[in-house]
């Protein structure tokens, strides 16, 4: 079975918008991904509470597995996505969407 060991990047680790983000990404894989930290049991990298209760904090080792064609790619994409910091990058576009919104705003009232 093919694996893949990344560190998270994410600055709170997989919690909250970097977790969702991670989940969401596992979802649309050709194949199950599972995830687990160390030796730890592994979880279903698809499932919001599986990868909460890992507690996987910055920095963290995790690894991924998956079997099955296409498997290769789906731990390259799922590594690539946690050895990126998924919060300066939600941060930055939730920054972007609210500078249009009060642009549109001050163009209404002017």
């Amino acid at each position: 079975m093919p694996e893949r060991t990344v560190a998270v990047a994410s600055r709170s680790g997989l919690h909250a918008r970097p977790a969702k983000i991670f989940v969401e990404a596992a979802a649309r894989q050709a194949v199950p991904v599972r995830i687990r930290v160390g030796d730890g049991k592994a979880v279903p990298a698809n499932s919001m509470l599986g990868v909460l209760t890992l507690g996987a904090g910055h920095g963290a080792e995790v690894t991924l597995e998956a079997d099955g064609p296409g498997a290769e790619e789906a731990l390259t994409t799922l590594a690539d996505l946690l050895s990126r910091d998924l919060d300066a990058e939600g941060a930055e576009g939730a920054e972007g969407a609210e500078g249009a919104e009060g642009a549109e705003g001050a163009e209404g009232a002017a």
